[in-house]
């Protein structure tokens, strides 16, 4: 089967049928590419801020599903978890969406807004503690450098080159000046393009209808020797069931089976994919099809020289396998430059690793594995007898 590149001879007999074979599987490959890279960005820019807060446990309310959609509970709830055998410290935290206005580019756009207590730091970013500690100072906000510019304006390169002029950079949120007291490094998000951190104080003042004692969010760190299932189902015992208690794994899954499940993105991306597979495995069908069909006498010959159909089966596959990994190679070349372009455009983390490759070419491969299946039946009709009749 190998001595003889039979399977190659024929995809290069006519190149002008390969050139278009190979790029029908290119565009599957890169569809299916692109799907995957949108889907895997959603869910790391869903629990970004999730990744970074300092908690072992969650207070949430019950009938929150989302970081956008999350309802607020009474402090009380955290007060008394913080009573609990095991438990370090406790976190409060405010989460709201404020309007963001940008004269400069005609717009105001919705902007994540979190309020916590800048003595207790809840969150693990890395050097942000000095500057958390600026926003004690009425109406200073700390503001994230990866959200996006078309929507807020050039903040960040606006504050570094007002702290070389030792001057103060003002902008307007919710109609109401705030000044930007530093830079901290997040990203953005599919339900949020931008966001900014300040005091509960300065929360409190951009949204003058939430109550104090009313929280988004409740962090929970425990002791280091604590096992933080067997505290989270003591809280869950004894508490009252207005709140519900979540390990920090589980507030993550929460957040990812919401995209995933609740929403229509996670099926559109599952369906992106299935398209692009289906497309590639007819792509790869009809190239096989078309070519066993004009070379079925030659088949016929083989047969009648001795070869078994195993042989030609083999022949098939192999043809399939060859016409797959023509269009992935190149296909992944122009993966890498629609990964870079996409995140440079639009900030979503898009990285084609290689766990991602692998998992590219396992598809691939069973593109062409489906397709050269599906068209073994065509070679079984080739009968010496009735051709050569």
């Amino acid at each position: 089967m190998f001595t003889i590149p039979l399977a190659w001879i024929q995809l290069t007999y006519q190149k002008g049928r390969l050139a278009i074979a190979i790029a029908g599987i290119m565009f599957a490959v890169i569809l299916i590419a692109m799907q995957l890279g949108f889907q895997e960005a959603l869910f790391k820019s869903a629990v970004l801020l999730h990744l970074n807060l300092r908690s072992d446990l969650v207070l949430i309310h019950p009938s929150s599903n989302n970081l956008l959609n999350l309802k607020e509970f009474s402090r009380r709830r955290l007060y008394q978890a913080g009573g609990f055998a095991g438990v370090k410290s406790i976190y409060p935290v405010y989460i709201g969406l404020a309007v963001w206005n940008a004269p400069e580019l005609g717009v105001k756009e919705d902007i994540l807004a979190i309020g916590v207590s800048p003595q207790a730091n809840p969150f693990l970013f890395p050097n942000i503690k000095p500057d958390l500690d600026k926003t004690l100072i009425p109406d200073v906000i700390l503001f994230d450098r990866g959200s996006r510019e078309d929507f807020y304006g050039t903040v960040a390169s606006e504050y570094e080159a007002a702290i070389a002029k030792g001057k103060i950079l003002t902008k307007e949120v919710a109609n109401r000046t705030v000044k930007i007291g530093g830079l901290f490094n997040m990203g953005v998000s599919f339900a949020a393009n931008g966001t900014f951190i300040t005091s509960e104080q300065n929360f409190l003042r951009i949204f003058p209808d939430r109550l104090v004692g009313n929280i988004s969010l409740g962090l929970v760190q425990l002791e280091k020797d604590a096992d933080a299932i067997r505290v989270r189902d003591a809280m869950r015992s004894q508490l009252d069931q207005d709140i519900n208690i979540l390990t920090r794994q589980e507030f993550i899954d929460l957040e990812l089976n919401y995209w995933a499940e609740a929403t229509p993105i996670g099926f559109i991306f599952n369906l992106g994919v299935g398209m692009g597979f289906i497309v590639g495995v007819v792509i790869v069908y009809q190239v096989l099809y078309k070519d066993v069909s004009d070379h079925l006498a030659e088949y016929a010959t083989l047969k009648a020289m001795g070869y078994s159909n195993l042989y030609l089966f083999g022949l098939i596959l192999q043809e399939s396998l060859l016409l797959s990994l023509c269009g992935f190679l190149p296909a992944i070349l122009i993966c890498v430059i629609l990964y870079k372009l996409t995140q440079s455009s639009t900030g979503l983390l898009m990285e084609l690793d290689g766990d991602r490759i692998l998992q590219l070419f396992f598809v691939t491969v069973s593109m062409g594995s489906i397709s050269g299946t599906l068209s073994l039946r065509k070679v079984q009709t080739a009968d010496p007898a009735e051709i050569f009749n």
